[in-house]
């Protein structure tokens, strides 16, 4: 979900286990040259799935932690791809706590059906999180260290299966 922590984390990640790092709102935002909002604007929301999809489509996840877009989970297809090359760290937190970490809901490029309210998304969302999600990690406490600490003991005992 927006405000989860996908990229600050991300960052964190790679640079502790010295990986690359990818994150795809900046590639949708390079690739089409405007802020994500104003993709959203110009080819709505499904539009905006449909270049997230093919931006993800065309990442290699070997070697590389990859912030993808809240809204990754809608396609079959990408999270296949990308699940064949890497595993997917879910990072929840509860909807009172995203509800404080997102101000901009209605500025911040999100991919949702315009009427669909926040409380709403979240809902649709989590059974796609957790459906794709090889390992989930709870982030809505602690620091952001703690956070990382917790994802990267989560994906030693992981790939110690």
């Amino acid at each position: 979900m927006p405000g989860a922590g996908k990229s600050t984390v991300g960052v964190l990640l790679s640079k502790r286990l010295a990986l690359g790092f990818i994150d795809s709102d900046l590639l949708i935002q390079v690739r089409e040259d405007k802020p994500l909002q104003q993709v959203l604007d110009d080819a709505g929301y499904l539009g905006l799935r449909a270049i997230e999809e093919s931006v993800l489509l065309t990442v290699e996840p070997r070697g590389n932690v990859i912030a993808t877009g809240g809204s990754a989970v809608y396609s079959d297809a990408a999270m296949q791809h990308l699940a064949a090359g890497s595993q997917i760290v879910w990072l929840d937190a509860p909807l009172t706590e995203l509800r404080q970490r997102i101000r901009d809901y209605d500025t911040r490029g999100i991919s949702r059906r315009p009427d669909q309210a926040f409380s709403e998304l979240f809902a649709e969302r989590q059974a796609l999180y957790a459906r794709y999600g090889s390992i989930r990690v709870d982030c809505s406490e602690g620091t952001l260290e703690d956070v990382l600490d917790r994802v990267l003991e989560s994906l030693a005992k992981d790939t110690s299966r």
